[in-house]
């Protein structure tokens, strides 16, 4: 049965009031999802409850990440804990397998799940909403092997319900684009090394400082692929040389747009 947006939002109240009766580990990237999770917690939660939102600081997410993280967690009054992980430590993530999702998933929330064990809370609660459950995202099976707990898909919340409730709570990261770790750039099989994740990473931070808040560096070999959604593209058209100057100098050997436009996970086209 199809649930209006208010009856979805009292479901997910409801939800939570459940889970922050007793201390809660939130695992929490800053972006709209964990943030609306960790509001309601602190909203939600018994007197008393601890309420921690615990951040990975990783070589595959962008270091950006970790500043908005800090500075919404201070927003909303919550414990927040930042756990270093070098993903790449790990030899089943090393060359971004196909399965690296899962593998990455796995290996962040058995930390998780071992801090939470260490300061003796009893849930462990992640972002995915409902959208999520109906595309493919591989990490998701680590999340219920490990029992991590869903409430946005729990309550049927839509990623533009989340952002609608992101909105009306205040929360100042309601509208923030996804941010995607950085290996997602990369095709599968590819070597994931630090210095190319970082020169992806400074690449976009450029990208979208020039205008494109939504954008993706695809690497292909020394081929820079740019998606962009295709309203942007006259804007980036007309900064096309500067563009191509900026990027070169960041050490990518060919620059190009790719004609289909922004989509997310344009890497898993290559499995079918």
């Amino acid at each position: 049965m199809n649930q209006n947006f208010t009856e979805k939002e009292e479901a997910l109240y409801s939800i939570m009031k459940k889970y922050t009766d007793r201390d809660v580990c939130i695992a929490f990237s800053g972006g709209a999802d964990s943030s609306l999770l960790l509001k309601l917690a602190v909203d939600c939660a018994a007197e008393g409850t601890k309420i921690y939102a615990v951040t990975f600081d990783t070589v595959l997410h962008p270091s950006c990440d970790l500043d908005i993280a800090k500075k919404v967690a201070k927003e909303m009054g919550a414990i927040h804990q930042v756990i270093f992980i070098n993903e790449l430590d790990n030899s089943a993530i090393q060359h971004n397998p196909v399965d690296r999702c899962y593998q990455c998933k796995k290996m962040l929330f058995q930390n998780l799940i071992t801090f939470a064990g260490k300061v003796h809370a009893a849930s462990v609660l992640e972002g995915t909403n409902e959208d999520d459950l109906r595309v493919y995202r591989p990490g998701l099976r680590a999340v219920r092997e490990l029992g991590v707990k869903s409430p946005l898909a729990e309550a049927g919340l839509t990623k533009k319900e989340v952002r609608s409730l992101a909105e009306k709570l205040g929360i100042s990261v309601a509208n923030r684009p996804a941010a995607p770790c950085l290996a997602t750039r990369l095709p599968y099989g590819a070597d994931l090394q630090p210095d190319t994740l970082r020169k992806i990473e400074d690449g976009e931070t450029y990208l979208k400082q020039a205008g494109f808040p939504v954008v993706r560096l695809r690497l292909h070999g020394n081929i820079a692929r740019i998606e962009i959604p295709v309203s942007d593209f006259s804007a980036f058209i007309e900064k096309r040389q500067e563009i191509t100057d900026r990027l070169k100098q960041t050490g990518f050997s060919y620059i190009t747009l790719d004609m289909e436009g922004f989509r997310s996970g344009s890497m898993d086209e290559t499995l079918s």
